[in-house]
């Protein structure tokens, strides 16, 4: 873990020093790409995986009750930090 966080400060050092290279403004693109990639690979490996599949009615409806209050509670977030600090008016 220690190990993947900082490899993860280590590129935002790199990006921040190299900001205004050109090419690193072309990478926005090849990034989600690149996740989109990652994602499907990883929803290929879990259809492989027979005992993944054959459980999904038992972890199906934990995954579905996580998902949601995840996203639930992310919109709640993100709509509390706008109204505290993004008001119009200047307040």
């Amino acid at each position: 873990m220690f190990s993947i966080i900082s490899t993860m400060f280590l590129g935002i050092g790199i990006g921040y020093v190299l900001r205004n290279w050109s090419i690193l403004q072309k990478t926005e693109k090849t990034i989600s790409l690149t996740i989109f990639l990652l994602l499907f690979i990883l929803g290929v490996s879990i259809g492989s995986n027979s005992l993944i599949v054959n459980n999904l009615g038992k972890f199906g409806w934990q995954a579905i009750v996580l998902a949601v209050s995840g996203v639930l509670g992310s919109l709640i977030a993100a709509r509390l930090v706008l109204q505290l600090f993004f008001r119009k008016g200047g307040e």
